[in-house]
């Protein structure tokens, strides 16, 4: 291949950033002879650009241009999607990411015309761009395929078994583990969420839903003290310590903390009355 197809396709980028060659999909009317003359040239650059390596000075510039030409067929796919709640921006920077995975993989010796080859690479991003973007919870491609696979193998088996088939059923139908079955079937629940204002049903009891989630958790305060008497526990003597630990975490009485220590029921008392004023103390001057 010669060094002149490489100047057409700079003339061919130049003529497209001035809006000299007509595309496709710049018309209503068929492909006349500017189209053909874009198909052929498009044709002529996957030639060249299956002749060069990555590090050749002219392999970006080629691509780039085979990038801007082919760009109506992926304004062509995003138009099939204009319905949905995406600006059609998006879509089309999407699909431009399918056009240039086809761009990369096109091999022309196979015969097959690039639109051809391309279009479902360009739909597939697409789709997979709605897919990862309409859950409600962001839960891996991985998970989303696989409940994809079990909806499918569900139905059918549905319909071959006669009834509902059982985890074991489709983990063998899909090859994969039970585990794996019981997580694809979970994550159907990320797919749609519940408005905390909706109107509940009969069932459900009186109020919205934001007004029956929740309650008071008596135990969070009692957290919320263990916290702040840790750092004055660590303060303590060791013995005070122990006899704090026995009385309110073993819920022994003075009398056995007394036996267990080896001192007296009278002198656990006053220890343990001193070592509460302390404690008190320290939240006091610290809250």
């Amino acid at each position: 291949m010669s060094e002149a197809l490489v100047h057409e396709a700079h003339g061919a980028h130049d003529a497209l950033v001035h809006g000299a060659v007509v595309l496709p999909a710049q018309r209503a009317t068929a492909p006349g002879e500017d189209g053909l003359d874009t198909r052929t040239l498009s044709r002529s650059l996957f030639l060249r650009f299956a002749e060069l390596t990555p590090e050749h000075p002219d392999h970006a510039y080629v691509r780039n241009t085979l990038i801007e030409l082919n760009l109506p067929l992926v304004r062509y796919a995003a138009a099939r999607f204009r319905s949905r709640n995406e600006p059609m921006e998006d879509i089309v920077q999407v699909g431009t990411i399918g056009l240039i995975k086809a761009i990369d993989r096109f091999d022309h010796d196979r015969g097959v015309e690039f639109p051809t080859f391309a279009m479902p690479t360009i739909i597939g991003e697409i789709k997979r761009f709605f897919r990862d973007t309409s859950w409600s919870v962001r839960v891996p491609r991985r998970l989303q395929e696989l409940r994809l696979a079990l909806t499918k193998a569900g139905d059918e088996l549905s319909q071959r078994l006669d009834r509902s088939p059982t985890v074991a059923e489709l983990a063998a139908c899909l090859g994969v583990t039970e585990e794996e079955v019981v997580e694809g079937l979970a994550v159907g629940n990320a797919y749609t969420a519940s408005s905390l204002d909706s109107t509940p049903s009969e069932e459900d009891g009186d109020g919205p839903l934001a007004e029956r989630l929740g309650y008071e958790d008596a135990a969070m305060e009692g957290v919320e003290y263990r916290e702040a008497l840790k750092p004055l526990l660590a303060r303590l003597p060791a013995r005070e310590r122990r006899i704090i630990m026995l009385r309110f975490f073993g819920n022994m009485t003075q009398s056995q903390i007394g036996e267990e220590i080896g001192i007296s029921q009278m002198h656990v008392s006053r220890l343990l009355t001193r070592t509460l004023a302390t404690l008190r103390e320290g939240l006091i001057s610290e809250g």
